[in-house]
């Protein structure tokens, strides 16, 4: 297994799940490895160092014990925090997340934009670069979103305490009378629903889960790195938390009938 070339992806937990869920249906080919850091989830309330050691020690395992020709770092958090440091410390291809800003700008008539991140990502020095980068071309209204990683890692998104602590998040944004909003954590998409609901579906809400597939694909083409298989490869899932086939089936129910290998790392 290990001289498969391989796409590796990490996240904080199962929020990377929205990412690999893309990635197999754009690149059916692709050998997929997933890798769940849920024992250290969420990222958004550790220092950055504390989030470089753990991107450090995950990706040391991908490279080490499988043959990786690309890197996704399926998390805003660990984008934010370390991105150009694994790209120096590994001679690899390596795709971040980052808030979906400009397509936002694009979908908005008001350019009145709201955005929902974890703290890391919102205190961050890159997602204040990325603002400032877009300066004067819509009003930005930026809300931390605070315990929302911890319940979709318990698998609560149809409970009525997150739908309570969503919509709590949400009314200064309607108050602000926005009119898009950017999902800019992984574990967002599956809350998805809620989001669009609370707004009667007259506010677009925008992920980077496909942008970010198809740039992979991109780069694997252009690199001269795509599978020359003909035939769809199962996913490898490990995970240092708690029943990940049961998230999977919860959160990714059309990847419920893959075959899907999942194994724990609880070493890491």
């Amino acid at each position: 297994m290990k001289n498969i070339p391989s796409i590796g992806i990490f996240d904080s937990g199962v929020g990377g799940l929205s990412v690999l869920e893309r990635l197999q249906h754009v690149l059916p080919n692709e050998r997929l490895i997933y890798v769940a850091d849920s024992k250290y989830a969420p990222y958004g309330q550790m220092t950055s160092s504390d989030i470089k050691r753990r991107a450090f020690i995950i990706t040391d395992f991908l490279t080490q014990h499988h043959n990786i020709k690309l890197l996704v770092v399926a998390c805003n958090t660990a984008t934010a925090a370390c991105i150009h440091e694994l790209r120096e410390k590994y001679c690899l291809p390596i795709v971040g997340m980052e808030p979906a800003v400009k397509p936002a700008i694009s979908a908005s008539k008001k350019k009145k934009i709201g955005i929902l991140a974890t703290e890391g990502t919102l205190k961050s020095a890159k997602f204040i670069a990325l603002l400032e980068n877009y300066e004067g071309e819509a009003i930005f209204y930026v809300q931390p979103c605070a315990g929302l990683v911890e319940l979709i890692e318990k698998g609560e998104i149809h409970s009525d305490l997150i739908k309570r602590l969503i919509h709590s998040y949400l009314l200064p944004l309607k108050n602000n009378k926005v009119d898009v909003i950017v999902l800019g954590c992984t574990h967002y998409v599956f809350i998805k629903k809620i989001v669009e609901d609370y707004f009667s579906g007259m506010v677009s809400v925008i992920d980077t889960g496909l942008a970010v597939a198809l740039h992979v694909e991109r780069i694997l083409k252009e690199k001269n790195l795509a599978s020359l298989e003909s035939s769809p490869s199962s996913p490898l899932v490990y995970s240092n938390g708690n029943d990940i086939n049961g998230s999977i089936e919860l959160l990714v129910p059309s990847m419920k009938n893959s075959f899907i290998f999942s194994r724990s790392f609880t070493s890491l």
